[in-house]
Order: C-alpha cells, then sequence, then structure tokens
C-alpha cells in the first residue's frame, strides 16, 4: 500500500494548516498501518512530494498567490517562489519523478521498506537554503 502525502505532513508548513493536518494524519495513518499489517507481509508507505508541477500548482489563486498578488499571474510568475521553497534550483518536480518513487516502493527491489515516508522533496525540508540571489 502506497499512500501519496506531501512534505507538508513531515513539517511546519505556514498558511496551509488544513492541508498541513491532513498530510500529517496521512503519515500517522500510514506508520499505523504498516505496523498492523506487516504481520500479514503487507507493506505501507509514503511518498511525500515537494510541489509537483500538476493543476494544483498551476492555477490562478496559486499563481496569484506566489506572484505577491500580481493580477493575472501566470506558473512563470510564480518560479521564484516556488524554486525558492526548494534546496535544489527548481521550482517543483514532475509528476514522473512521483511515479518513479511508487514504482520503486511497489518493486521487489522495496521488498522489505514498510512504514517509511519517501520523499521527493528536492531539499525542500532543509532549514537553510541558499538564495538565488547570491548563486554565481
Amino acid at each position: 500500500m502506497i499512500l501519496i502525502s506531501s512534505i507538508s505532513g513531515l513539517v511546519a508548513e505556514l498558511n496551509v494548516g488544513h492541508y498541513a493536518a491532513a498530510k500529517h494524519g496521512f503519515n500517522g495513518l500510514m506508520r499505523t498501518l504498516a505496523g498492523e499489517l506487516a504481520p500479514h507481509h503487507i507493506r505501507v508507505n509514503s511518498v511525500n512530494p515537494t510541489n509537483v508541477d500538476t493543476l494544483m500548482i498551476d492555477n490562478d489563486a496559486y499563481n496569484t498567490l506566489f506572484s505577491g498578488g500580481k493580477p493575472n499571474a501566470t506558473q512563470r510568475d510564480s518560479i521564484p517562489a516556488l524554486q525558492a521553497m526548494n534546496a535544489l534550483p527548481i521550482p517543483f518536480v514532475e509528476p514522473v519523478d512521483i511515479s518513479n518513487a511508487v514504482l520503486y516502493l511497489a518493486s521487489n527491489a522495496a521488498r522489505y521498506v514498510t512504514g517509511t515516508t519517501m520523499v521527493v522533496g528536492a531539499g525542500a525540508m532543509a532549514p537553510f537554503k541558499i538564495p538565488t540571489s547570491s548563486l554565481p
């Protein structure tokens, strides 16, 4: 069993308390189910991504918020704020990156992996990030 959560389920994220609470709940459920189902050889894990390039982050409301309130903002306008969330200099990961994590967890290569969170986070959980303006 593979649950899709978020880095918001592993750290505090401001202004999205409702979302973070739900995702923290997902990770708690995953850990509980992993313990309960392990005797039956059923593995339970979660994948916890940073921003993923989907309609969840490429929409009018999100683009307006992350562009600093710019009217008619596009995803391109929100890229600097999205990139600042990650340690790696990227604004988001691609859906295929999450699919690859799921494929690994579902594969025989992960046959003894259970009760864990797989973070596909581009370093978003790192407490300190170098501002992109200071990069060469």
